[in-house]
């Protein structure tokens, strides 16, 4: 008889988006696997009492501190639940010894110090939060190699490309004899559109993506192909591998994740539903395999997939993105700031669609990009480029 063992103790930062929910369902078919520990969020209090009652943590975290008060009322009658709030507290969440697992998924640079905190810690990390490696790949990578820790991705493509690749115990890939990565992109809701229309683009159109249900910032990113540019970066970060061995192609039916292409000509190739408990379930049980509550793929259904290459002046964001990545760490922090106040600008109806690239663009070109890669000094580049951006969206706004 095989020994029992004791479930995985999981915190879950941004449990109220769509990858924490998703993150949560997986684990909830798996009750004998898994305990959720912590849960952390920004200011969702509603949807974090929901959670709360439903997986009982020790604690949860709001990020708000209004949020964090609602929160304590809502539950009250739920004595064994406390409620923290403040940045501190989610840094001190994704440390917290009593956790063996972080899942990493809050949305933007936000994430980062929780994130890093967690590498530090030697957790295991299962990372959806692109911008933490965007902003600080290098620091995550050597802090985990010191630590132990073991960052496995859960980004549909990363992860993709994780399963294509042999794999240490601490989940480092094994580069030898790959030529190239391919990350896949479905073209998002304008892949056909004309380009001279995009001015006229709604939050609900841009927002309106063919094939995966995401929260509003990755859906704006996705239109764009910010998300792709982003992801870019995250892979070089991650695999260790420079710009020029890893590639974009458009995968509109979003079947295929990812592929390797090996030096012998060889091509190997992930495909999943385009639903995010897939990955998720990969990581969380590695290197086991895990139900995730989605079927697999008919292929005679399907019939033929398709891939195009992208259109570099219909994805400009694409063009920027690669470019802050040849230039310095500094580049692609200022590059995610940058996306974030133009993305937020345009959610709030104050800049046109197309001129989001505008905005990143001339923020790029106002700044001096060589900084140092510990974390204040990136954080401190961080915001300079937030306020550069800003300034920008004087003159691109409507």
């Amino acid at each position: 008889m095989s020994e029992r063992k004791d479930p995985q103790r999981i915190g879950v930062l941004g449990a109220t988006g769509s990858v924490g929910k998703s993150t949560l369902d997986v684990i909830a078919q798996h009750p004998e696997r898994y305990q959720v520990t912590a849960l952390a969020a920004h200011q969702d209090s509603a949807g974090m009492e929901a959670l709360a009652r439903a997986f009982q943590p020790q604690y949860v975290v709001m990020a708000n501190e209004h949020a964090a008060r609602d929160l304590r009322r809502a539950l009250s009658d739920c004595r064994g639940i406390e409620v923290h709030s403040g940045p501190e507290a989610l840094v001190a969440m994704a440390a917290d010894p009593v956790i063996d697992t972080v899942v990493a998924a809050i949305v933007g640079a936000a994430g980062l110090p929780a994130c890093l905190a967690a590498v530090e810690a030697g957790k295991r990390i299962l990372l959806a939060n692109k911008e933490a490696l965007v902003m600080a790949g290098d620091l995550l990578i050597r802090a985990a190699r010191a630590s132990g820790a073991t960052i496995l991705p859960i980004d549909s493509e990363h992860n993709g490309l994780f399963q294509c690749l042999p794999v240490d115990r601490q989940g480092v890939a094994d580069l030898t004899g790959v030529e190239q990565l391919w990350l896949t992109a479905s073209g998002g809701p304008f892949r056909e559109r004309d380009p001279a229309t995009l001015s006229s683009v709604t939050v609900e159109q841009a927002c309106a993506h063919p094939n995966w249900a995401m929260g509003q910032k990755i859906s704006i990113d996705s239109a764009t192909m910010m998300n792709k540019g982003l992801e870019v970066i995250e892979a070089c970060r991650l695999f260790g591998l420079p710009a020029a061995q890893v590639s974009v192609v458009i995968h509109p039916q979003s079947l295929v994740h990812a592929l390797v292409q090996y030096r012998d000509g060889s091509m190997l190739a992930q495909l999943g539903a385009a639903d995010m408990r897939v990955p998720i379930a990969q990581a969380l049980g590695w290197p086991d395999r895990l139900q995730s509550g989605v079927s697999g793929l008919d292929l005679a259904t399907i019939g033929s997939l398709e891939f195009l290459p992208p259109d570099d002046q219909r994805f400009p964001c694409l063009g920027l993105a690669r470019q802050a990545l040849i230039e310095s760490p500094g580049a692609t922090v200022a590059l995610n700031a940058a996306n974030e106040v133009a993305v937020e600008a345009f959610l709030n109806r104050s800049l046109r669609f197309d001129r989001i690239a505008g905005v990143i663009d001339a923020t790029l070109a106002m700044m001096e990009h060589k900084v140092d890669t510990a974390l204040e000094a990136l954080l401190e580049h961080d915001q300079r480029a937030r306020v550069n951006a800003q300034q920008q969206l004087s003159q691109w706004s409507q």
